[in-house]
């Protein structure tokens, strides 16, 4: 069940090319069973609020290891 909200932005932003420190935490959100919906200028994430969190680390950890300079999330309730 959904009952989180995850919002995430990593930098340097690349209009129209992401690079692959946006691929990465894309990734590594998928490998935690997460489905990623890219936006314009963030990716958010609906899940539940313990396999958000569980998963968080590891996106830091994937962005900042493929050029990541910045990353910004914010969770909320659903």
């Amino acid at each position: 069940m959904a009952d989180a909200h995850l919002e995430i932005l990593v930098e340097p932003f690349r209009e129209n090319d992401p690079g692959p420190h946006v691929a990465a935490v894309l990734d590594a959100a998928a490998a935690a069973g997460l489905t990623a919906d890219m936006g314009p200028f963030a990716t958010t994430i609906d899940g539940d609020v313990d396999q958000l969190a569980g998963a968080i680390a590891d996106m830091i950890r994937a962005g900042f290891r493929n050029g990541a300079t910045a990353m910004q999330m914010r969770i909320d309730a659903t």
